[in-house]
């Protein structure tokens, strides 16, 4: 892949053999995934990042291209990230055509996360800010040349004195034009080429037309353009837009560069144990699962592995979301990008690439970044039309103007070309959505969906699961009943059989209190086995050695069909064929800033719901002590989703915070909703927002963070509308000079970007909005 990346770009894309590279399936994993893994005719999913690209309408090229490719599902372009994602069929289309095609639409495409792709865009910016140097100093040189004129009265300079400060500003004008314009100019070329309208049309239009009338004054000064000159204004404005772009591209990284912090974490090599016992250095790329490997003090963590030697401590902020580093002493896990701040450890690889929490957070990240909230989605397709709508008020004001001076009337259509660019209101959403979306992953909150960050502000009720989330991921084991001539260890090691292949916290209990007190495993196994969610489990068990099966159900009470305990604490029950066996009474705590996050949602104004599947005694136990007065009990998952809906009905705006199997529809159905880390798969395929540790008091900050995003986007949108209205009738009264309109359009981005900027630098915490 070094190999796509070290070509140079610009060049066309019959030039580009080493894209072929790309088609090799083993290269794949390395910027995407398969949709149905194991399916060799599975749809691939993948991540990359876009050169060149600046606005909006840069992004509609890019799908436009990618979707004009056979074989091509789906594509969508974030402009704000750079970023792409495409769907695409193995069957009918390789990578390398897609490559092409978009390199053919005028931006080359990067595979996401490779490793050469930094000093790309570093390279980049240092291009970038040569272009803003040159446009200031010719800028001042021009401006120094142009005074006398502005100052000298009648007499005070010669004619060949004048031309001559003509002439030398005409001279610095031109690198300005020919070096520092090029990225308007190329940007405009292409869009013409492909029959469309971007947003650096105008901006390259407006820079020809006052070069030429410029030019035709220097040389004509009695031709029908005038003798004005514009080249002091043309190099400030230019040199206002390359301000205002460099800026905005250092800040648009800085507030979406939550995904790059987490992409960048891998280290691109790692010290491997050879044959002999001794370490070499090798590429990430190369390690398979069992390596062992020496991870140096400072260094991350290349897999997800176990230590085997040495005791260290790890920080996995952006991966656990716990802030502080944790102890990883000899036996423990480590995690794949979380780094070593202890000691010398050696760890054996247990797992890789994809398979890995790591990849998992980083591909969540990718999604939401690509993913445009509809109030983006709006302003984008409002973006186009209003493209055209510029270009017919600067031919009207041109021709408005024509008869009364036809200099004076190209410099009014300049005015209005350049100070009405609609990128402001393309960036207002994306910006503030990608800044708001990086803070709360640095507090440890991921965002699946940035659409839900709207939905989320809006939110005024707050329904919560309590097994694994108002209390803790893992109940344990209190009290076991069971039957006449039922021993309670046999009916723990049954129930344990059983449980092992689920993943519900009751189940974790159940199979947790067998390993303690035995180090083997349960001498009954599953041969038919089915999960019935909010419910339980049946199957049928039969003994290692062989033997007659035994069929059980473990699961709510009225699943197993039998009466609740008279305790007020969650029960598993475990029934067969001749009715019940065994009762198993859970002690779950309650997480330590249950009731703090509880009260600071009160103080926002929300509504607090508990809703549980256990007795409708332990939930109300429950919720008693975590502050909660709206608890239901007993409920299935339909019932929670009849609930929830109830709520809907009455016009409430719900999020729902969950981790169980039973979760899934209720999380789906949410307005907004939150699954812990260890949720199960399809909790967190339907939750909005992923939290990566433990704490519930994210969840207010999340509402917080959330409310204060959509204040930053309606200020940016208004913002952005509001400049518009105020200097477009400036323009066309020719009471704004180019000048001043670049520096106003320059001006109009920046502002939306460091205003979105503000939620980037606001920590995550609990509070009122």
């Amino acid at each position: 892949m070094e190999a796509v990346l070290s070509l140079a770009p610009g060049l066309p894309a019959a030039s580009q053999p080493a894209w072929s590279l790309l088609d090799d399936p083993a290269e794949w994993p390395g910027f995407g995934r398969a949709l149905e893994p194991g399916d060799a005719a599975a749809r691939w999913e993948s991540q990359v990042a876009v050169e060149g690209m600046h606005c909006a309408a840069c992004a509609f090229t890019v799908e436009a291209a990618l979707m004009q490719v056979p074989g091509v599902v789906s594509a969508e372009v974030n402009a704000a990230s750079r970023r792409a994602r495409v769907v695409w069929s193995p069957a009918k289309v390789k990578p390398s055509r897609w490559f092409e095609a978009c390199a053919a639409a005028g931006y080359r495409l990067v595979p996401a996360g490779d490793m050469l792709a930094s000093a790309r865009r570093a390279r980049e910016s240092r291009v970038a800010l040569w272009r803003w140097l040159v446009a200031g100093f010719c800028m001042m040189q021009v401006m120094m040349y142009a005074y006398p004129a502005y100052i000298a009265r009648p007499g005070d300079m010669s004619p060949d004195a004048a031309q001559l400060l003509r002439w030398a500003s005409w001279v610095l004008t031109l690198p300005v034009v020919l070096f520092c314009c090029t990225p308007f100019f190329r940007s405009a070329w292409r869009d013409l080429r492909q029959r469309r309208i971007g947003m650096d049309l105008p901006v390259a239009l407006g820079m020809a037309i006052t070069f030429i009338v410029s030019t035709a004054a220097t040389f004509d000064p009695e031709g029908p353009l005038g003798h004005e000159l514009y080249f002091d204004s043309l190099t400030m404005f230019v040199f206002f837009l390359l301000t205002g772009r460099w800026l905005e591209s250092r800040l648009r990284d800085r507030t979406a560069g939550a995904l790059d912090a987490l992409m960048n974490r891998l280290p691109d090599s790692v010290l491997r144990r050879r044959a002999d016992g001794e370490f070499e250095r090798v590429a990430v790329r190369r390690l398979a699962v069992g390596d062992m490997l020496r991870v140096l003090p400072g260094e991350a963590f290349p897999a997800d592995g176990r230590v085997v030697a040495g005791d260290t401590s790890a920080d996995e902020a952006l991966i656990t979301g716990e802030s502080r580093p944790v102890a990883r002493p000899c036996g423990a896990r480590v995690l794949a990008g979380s780094h070593n701040v202890g000691a010398v450890v050696e760890v054996r690889v247990e797992a890789l690439g994809p398979d890995t929490r790591f990849a998992q957070i980083v591909a969540l990240m990718e999604n939401a970044s690509l993913q445009k909230p509809r109030l983006a989605r709006l302003a984008d397709r409002a973006a186009r039309p209003f493209l055209l709508a510029v270009l017919a008020a600067a031919a009207g004001a041109a021709a408005w103007w024509w008869q009364v001076d036809p200099g004076k009337a190209l410099m009014v259509a300049v005015a209005v070309l350049i100070v009405t660019c609609p990128c402001a209101l393309s960036l207002a959403t994306p910006a503030a959505m990608l800044a708001s979306a990086g803070t709360l992953a640095r507090g440890g909150v991921l965002v699946r969906n940035l659409q839900a960050l709207e939905s989320l502000a809006a939110v005024d009720t707050v329904v919560f699961d309590k097994t694994g989330t108002l209390t803790r991921d893992t109940p344990r084991l209190d009290r076991v009943y069971s039957r006449q001539g039922v021993r309670p260890g046999d009916a723990v090691e049954l129930a344990a059989a059983l449980a092992a292949q689920s993943l519900h916290p009751a189940s974790r209990a159940l199979v947790q209190a067998w390993n303690d007190q035995h180090r083997l495993a349960p001498d009954w196994v599953p041969v038919q086995l089915a999960e019935h969610a909010g419910e339980g489990l049946e199957g049928t068990l039969k003994r290692r050695g062989g033997g007659a099966g035994r069929r059980l159900r473990l699961g709510s009470a009225a699943f197993c069909g039998v009466a609740p305990l008279a305790v007020q604490a969650a029960q598993v029950h475990l029934s067969d064929d001749q009715g019940w066996v065994a009762s198993f009474v859970l002690a779950e705590d309650l997480r330590e800033d249950a009731a703090a996050t509880v009260s600071a949602l009160e103080a926002q104004g929300q509504a607090v719901w508990l809703l549980s599947g256990d007795s409708g005694a332990a939930a109300r136990e429950v919720g008693q002590r975590a502050g909660i007065a709206l608890v239901l009990g007993d409920c299935t998952p339909e019932d929670k989703l009849a609930r929830m809906k109830d709520l809907q009905a009455q016009g409430r705006a719900v999020a729902m915070v969950g981790d169980g199997l039973n979760d899934g529809p209720v999380l789906a159905h949410a307005h907004a909703s939150f699954a812990f880390g260890r949720a199960v798969p399809l909790a967190r395929a339907n939750a909005d927002f992923v939290v990566l540790g433990d704490s519930l008091d994210v969840i207010p900050g999340a509402i917080a963070q959330a409310r204060r995003t959509l204040r930053v986007v309606r200020q940016n949108l208004w913002w952005a509308a509001g400049y518009n209205a105020v200097c477009v009738p400036l323009a066309i009264a020719g009471w704004l000079p180019p000048w001043l309109a670049g520096l106003g359009m320059a001006a109009s981005s920046l502002a939306v970007v460091l205003n979105a900027a503000r939620l980037a630098g606001r920590p995550l915490r609990a509070g009122t909005a």
